[in-house]
């Protein structure tokens, strides 16, 4: 029996460099995948069903949420999003580790039906750090910006509610310990048994 996987949640406030990390360590390990959120809100142009989100109209939402089929769920600017519970045990039970990238409230919602799942939040190095990232993207007026920067101390507020915390100094580095996350939760006695166990069994028996 090959080892079964773990759910991994990811925050960070935006501009962090949340999502081009997550992107870099797809890159590097097969066994990874990113929960695929469903949505109500509008498909947009070059969005992909399935892909980008699961697009669906409130009423198959609300029944979703009623049948206790969602992990965690919330409402947006009137669209709501949310994470199959079903979708992700299913990638769980066939070996692979799941990303949730989630704000910190999804994941307290995450941790107390899932509390297996590993959180981690990734932070800047400094407040000028996370200014000039989001002032350099050039898509943002002032006035979004400026409301980035208090939402991202809202978010930094409650990196204490994560099992990991990375500091996004150096891209390289950051990279480096968050893949180190991933080996380390691998290797875990449990996983380690159910992936090694006909290896352990034969260790164990008494034949020369």
């Amino acid at each position: 029996m090959s080892a079964i996987g773990n759910l991994f949640i990811i925050s960070a406030p935006s501009g962090a460099g949340k999502t081009s990390l997550v992107k870099a360590l797809l890159q590097r390990d097969p066994l990874i995948c990113v929960s695929v959120s469903h949505t109500t809100r509008p498909m947009r142009s070059g969005e992909v069903n399935g892909s980008d989100y699961n697009f669906v109209d409130q009423q198959l939402f609300a029944d979703l949420v009623n049948q206790n089929q969602m992990l965690e769920y919330a409402t947006v600017f009137g669209n709501s999003y949310g994470t199959s519970k079903a979708w992700v045990e299913q990638a769980i039970g066939e070996g692979k580790d799941v990303i949730l990238e989630i704000d910190w409230q999804g994941r307290d919602q995450v941790l107390q039906v899932f509390p297996k799942a590993v959180a981690i939040t990734i932070l800047p190095p400094s407040k000028a750090s996370l200014q000039a990232r989001l002032s350099n993207r050039g898509t943002d007026s002032e006035q979004v910006i400026a409301k980035r920067m208090a939402e991202a101390e809202s978010e930094i507020r409650q990196y204490t509610g994560s099992h990991y915390l990375l500091i996004n100094d150096s891209f390289d580095l950051a990279l480096s310990e968050l893949t180190a996350i991933f080996v380390a939760e691998r290797l875990k006695t449990k996983r380690q048994s159910i992936k090694h166990g006909k290896l352990l069994t034969d260790l164990l028996s008494n034949d020369a």
